[in-house]
Formats: structure tokens, C-alpha cells, sequence
């Protein structure tokens, strides 16, 4: 990867021009804030295919998933939509050496949570993701939530967090309850539509987007889905590096 735009320094590249863990980490370390931060990572074609196929891994590389390992080791809790997470078949996040130290230091847990956003809970709670994992998964639901899927939810070892009214989660709620818990450095990895609901509600913080270097035509999904907001949110570019025509950009929203 290059460097392309002002980043902290990313010099501890090894013998293949690589940077290291350690550098990338740096790079895209949280900001110190009192309040919850929440950055999304998502990836996108030239013409704005989210998936192909119905998942992200086809327009992905190897660089682009060593960044997405990156953010996983540094965030507290790992929030994604209940149709991603069947989609992609999500496991439970696992510790990495790696980071180890650092998270450590950061008086962080071995490995992220896991937090499931899920209005229904029409999930199969006895996948590895509620049933064994290094840290309790959250799935995040409203208060109108099946009252029977709660219970298997519980009895899966799943904790149950009530982030909405009626049957749907608020996003904003959603990033309350969380940093309530702890869990101040926030990642979201879509869908999609968890995603648009986290800009309409004006709560994400930061963006970090692959660009790849492919065209897949069809009608896939883009980055973010759902009615468009009133304003467009301005965000502005805090790093932007390549490898192999493939962009790794990081926008930071404007607050006024």
C-alpha cells in the first residue's frame, strides 16, 4: 500500500512493502472522545455494487481483509444486521495476538462483542455465534420483540438488548445502550440497510470504504440503503491509501 493523503506515519513496512499490524492499527486507532464512536467499514465497486452475488467477498481482497481484521481488533463491539449476518454466515469474533497488548492497554476485552441488530429476532440461535463465543453476543431488538424469540435468545446465552420502541430498533438508542455498556468503539459492518438507518438517524461518526477496482452492472445493493436524508452529511477525507488499484479511504463526518 501507498500512502496517498497525510496519515500518522506508516513506515514499519516489511520486506514485501507491507505495513504491519502494528502501523495499520495506528493508522486507523479511534480518536480519544468521552462519548461512543462509531465508524462503519464497508466495500464498494466503481459503480457502487455493495455485493455481488448477495455478499461482499467477490470484490474484496486480501488487503482489504487485513484492514477489516485491523478494525475488528480495535473495536469493542462489532454491530451488524440480522440479514448480514445470515448472509455471510458471521462467527464469533476471535482474540488475535496481535492485538492482544493492545487491547489490553486499552482496557479492552480479548476479542469484540458481537452486537445483532434484529427486529424480529428471526435468528437461528444455536450457530456458534450465541452459543460459543469468546465474548456474550448482543442482539440488539425493540421492546415489541416476540417475547418467545427473547427467551431462546437468553437461553442461547445471547444478551438481549431492548434498543427501540414497537418492533424496531433506533439507531441512536442502539449507540446509547451500547456505549451504556461499555462498549464505546463502535463498528458496523452493514448491511446495507443498518447502515442507512445510521446515517438517517445522523450517528455515524466515521466511514471507512474500499474501493475496488471492478464493474459488476446489475442491480446490487449500494453501501447504504433506506429513504434518503433531508441534507446530505458532509464528511471529510482523513486517509486514503492504495494497493493494487484498490482505494482504502477513511472520512471523518463534519460536526458544526
Amino acid at each position: 500500500m501507498r500512502r496517498l493523503f497525510p496519515v500518522t506515519d506508516l513506515t514499519a513496512a516489511d520486506d514485501r512493502g507491507e505495513w504491519s499490524l502494528d502501523a495499520l492499527a495506528d493508522a486507523y486507532a479511534y480518536p480519544e472522545t468521552d462519548g461512543a464512536w462509531l465508524r462503519a467499514n464497508m466495500v464498494s465497486t466503481l459503480d457502487g455494487a455493495a455485493q455481488h452475488d448477495g455478499r461482499s467477498q467477490p470484490i474484496s481482497c486480501d488487503s482489504d481483509m487485513r484492514i477489516f481484521g485491523t478494525l475488528r481488533g480495535l473495536a469493542d463491539v462489532v454491530i451488524a444486521g440480522a440479514e448480514t449476518v445470515r448472509l455471510e454466515g458471521y462467527r464469533p469474533a476471535r482474540a488475535r495476538e496481535a492485538f492482544a497488548a493492545r487491547r489490553e492497554a486499552a482496557g479492552q476485552g480479548p476479542a469484540p462483542a458481537v452486537a445483532v441488530v434484529s427486529g424480529s429476532l428471526d435468528l437461528d440461535f444455536s450457530l456458534p455465534l450465541f452459543v460459543s463465543p469468546l465474548v456474550p453476543t448482543l442482539v440488539l431488538t425493540g421492546a415489541g420483540a416476540p417475547p418467545d424469540r427473547i427467551e431462546t435468545a437468553r437461553k442461547a446465552g445471547a444478551e438481549v438488548v431492548i434498543a427501540g420502541e414497537g418492533s424496531r430498533v433506533d439507531p441512536a438508542r442502539a449507540v446509547r445502550e451500547l456505549a451504556d455498556r461499555g462498549h464505546r468503539r463502535l463498528l458496523t459492518e452493514g448491511g446495507p440497510r443498518l447502515l442507512g438507518q445510521f446515517v438517517a438517524a445522523d450517528v455515524l461518526d466515521e466511514m471507512c470504504l474500499t474501493l475496488a477496482p471492478v464493474l459488476t452492472a446489475g442491480d446490487a445493493q449500494r453501501i447504504a440503503g433506506g429513504p434518503a436524508v433531508a441534507v446530505p452529511e458532509r464528511f471529510a477525507l482523513a486517509s486514503l491509501l492504495e494497493e493494487a488499484g484498490f482505494l482504502f479511504s477513511r472520512y471523518r463526518q463534519i460536526r458544526q
